[in-house]
């Protein structure tokens, strides 16, 4: 688990702040398919929100600790019932390909139509 820099979890909450949960942890707990789901998420994502039902502050907080420490995840901020979870990713992106710029359509001079 990384701890971030007070500037970096700045930048990290304003990214978080248009997103919408993807993973919702249940009256269940913390069960092994939301964990997968939770890895899932942060390999696609690296910065994910999570929304824990029926909790208290304490046992939420608990809750960030562990899904931090078992997802190798940083916390970035927990507000509510919704917990902001941020995992770098070690992955390198596909490289994009260039695309050619559009070719310029030749100019066509204005047709005048009062010298007919």
């Amino acid at each position: 688990m990384k701890t971030l820099s007070p500037a970096e979890r700045k930048l990290l909450k304003a990214r978080a702040h248009a997103l919408k949960p993807v993973v919702t942890v249940g009256g269940d707990g913390l069960s092994a398919t939301v964990l997968k789901e939770i890895d899932t998420s942060l390999r696609a994502h690296d910065l994910i929100k999570i929304r824990v039902s029926g909790e208290e502050r304490s046992a939420r907080e608990a809750l960030l600790g562990e899904i931090c420490s078992r997802a190798d995840a940083s916390p970035v901020q927990h507000i509510g019932k919704i917990l902001v979870v941020y995992r770098e990713n070690t992955e390198e992106a596909a490289p994009v390909p260039k695309k050619r710029p559009a070719r310029k359509q030749a100019r066509r001079p204005k047709r005048s139509f009062q010298n007919d």
